[in-house]
């Protein structure tokens, strides 16, 4: 008897970017060959960009992938898995970025505070994907992670501020994480 699809797989997420509001690449990470090349990269980013632009969903089909995505003030975040994927997981990993972000920063995500503190910003996204697999989808668990290994290296990390003084989910709220702005 023959498997009606693909075998299960944990490597569940082909990529994880976020664009500007012209579609200009800000962070992301491709965990599979699907887009060897920088070039077949940079047009299937072209193209996710113009697909969202014209639909105002939050799930689309693309080049035979998932795609999920949002918007945020001026940004704009996809989660890109197989075409046989659970839209419902790729959308946790999407909501997970977002409120995560969003906590640490305490409020919307924006283009110049990703800049000013773009290795937090990886060290969330590397906290929720590793190599494809989905490793957490619950935000308040993230920031939980990002607070014990900032207190870990609290003493070599002098430029980096207070992961969300008012967490009251038991992190420490002088931990450092991202970089505060006056």
């Amino acid at each position: 008897m023959e498997p009606a699809g693909p075998e299960p797989s944990l490597f569940t997420v082909k990529a994880l970017l976020i664009l500007d509001s012209r579609g200009q690449r800000l962070l992301a990470k491709y965990y599979d060959g699907t887009f060897p090349t920088a070039k077949e990269r940079a047009a299937f980013e072209r193209s996710i960009f113009s697909q969202s632009q014209r639909t105002g969903g939050e799930i689309a089909c693309l080049e035979g992938l998932t795609v999920v995505y949002r918007s945020s003030v001026d940004l704009f975040f996809y989660v890109v898995g197989g075409c046989q994927e659970n839209e419902l997981m790729l959308l946790a990993v999407l909501t997970c970025l977002l409120d995560a972000l969003g906590h640490l920063l305490r409020k919307e995500v924006e283009k110049r505070w990703l800049l000013d503190n773009m290795e937090g910003t990886f060290l969330v996204v590397d906290e929720i994907v590793d190599r494809g697999v989905i490793l957490e989808s619950d935000p308040q668990q993230v920031i939980q992670r990002l607070s014990l290994r900032a207190a870990q290296s609290a003493g070599t990390q002098g430029t980096l501020v207070v992961a969300n003084r008012q967490h009251r989910g038991g992190a420490n709220p002088s931990v450092p994480i991202f970089q505060e702005k006056n």
